[in-house]
């Protein structure tokens, strides 16, 4: 952990009017974490700002040739991002019971995946399944720019990073 602090929203008046007095602690994770933790999970979120506004899907996918990558239909809203575009990309695990958990957040450009090499590999790539049904054709592929994450709600490295840094 490189640092401690408090959640951005500390001391928020709650829905009944009262002040929350409960603090929230959080650790920034290493780059190896985060994308240890983004290649332990299959299901993520991506964002981005779409030809008519800001726009969030979540999507199942994989990280393979150091591109995080999913398929979309050729006629979906998700298509846009066949052309280059920036993109963030959010991957997580909350326990809402004991209020701890972990965020990773990457951003990176999107754009279809035109390798006839790599496509073929990403045929066969374990995660790249979609989960949505219809023609999902079209690879769209992330190169990472920048990856962060944190963990909250108690000093530890997520599991998921502590077994892969032995």
């Amino acid at each position: 952990m490189t640092s401690q602090g408090q959640q951005a929203g500390d001391g928020a008046t709650g829905s009944h009017g009262q002040r929350s007095s409960r603090r929230i602690n959080y650790a920034d994770l290493t780059t190896a974490e985060c994308q240890t933790l983004l290649e332990s999970r299959d299901v993520g979120r991506i964002g981005w700002n779409a030809g008519h506004g800001p726009q969030i899907f979540p999507v199942s996918y994989a990280c393979a040739a150091d591109l995080i990558v999913f398929r979309t239909s050729p006629f979906g809203v998700l298509s846009e991002l066949v052309r280059p575009t920036q993109v963030v990309f959010e991957v997580d695990d909350l326990d809402d019971v004991a209020h701890t958990g972990w965020s990773v957040i990457a951003r990176g450009r999107a754009q279809a995946v035109a390798s006839p090499a790599l496509l073929t590999h990403l045929w066969t790539v374990d995660g790249a399944e979609p989960w949505a049904g219809g023609v999902r054709n079209v690879f769209i592929g992330i190169s990472v720019e920048r990856i962060t994450g944190r963990s909250f709600g108690s000093q530890r490295v997520p599991s998921a990073a502590r077994r892969s840094a032995h």
